[in-house]
């Protein structure tokens, strides 16, 4: 960093967040310095997020989608009544008569492996999320650092305008007063001279 974008820093970070340089955490001495260069900090972090993704990662999205969809759970509906009616149906030489001990087996060795993709899917949206709630807060942190920044110059504007305007009734005044003395002096001599 040069001097003067330090002392930018400096001067922006006491006047806006109410602290030294020294005490900004990194989110929010990026911040400032997007604020002071005028830079964006415009982006989708679940995008970015999603384009850091492992084969497996998205493996395990597209499960847990899948698994939480109604298509999943009309079609597994499906196959599961047909398993039941067919087993049913062929009696003696169903290859799985009722209780439906190797339907069972299925279904527990899907839930053993289902769960714990679905968890990786959770802990991977939990991920994602306290990354968007970190850039909101950036953006937030930075519209907060605009907004207090215009009214600074807003008021700068406003007393800019006011000692212009004092200036100016000063020297209207100052013209009044030069004329009412004329006026005076003039009066004054004209009533000794007739």
């Amino acid at each position: 960093m040069t001097d003067t974008s330090s002392a930018k820093m400096i001067d922006a970070a006491e006047r806006f967040l109410g602290k030294g340089e020294a005490a900004l955490t990194e989110l929010e001495r990026d911040v400032l310095d997007r604020a002071i260069n005028k830079r964006s900090l415009s982006a989708d972090p679940s995008e970015l997020f999603d384009e850091k993704s492992t084969f497996g990662q998205r493996l395990a999205d597209g499960v847990a989608t899948f698994g939480g969809s109604w298509t999943f759970l009309i079609c597994f509906g499906v196959v599961l009544l047909a398993w039941v009616g067919t087993n049913l149906l062929m009696m003696r030489e169903a290859p799985d008569p009722y209780p439906f001990i190797f339907l069972n087996l299925l279904l527990s060795m899907l839930a053993a492996v289902q769960a714990p993709v679905i968890m990786m899917s959770q802990n991977r949206q939990a991920a994602k999320d306290r990354l968007v709630t970190s850039h909101d807060y950036e953006c937030n942190l930075k519209a907060e650092i605009e907004i207090m920044a215009l009214h600074d110059k807003v008021d700068q504007m406003r007393n800019d305008d006011l000692k212009f305007l004092v200036a100016k009734q000063q020297e209207q005044i100052d013209l009044l007063t030069r004329l009412v003395k004329s006026q005076v002096a003039v009066a004054a001599v004209a009533p000794e001279s007739n």
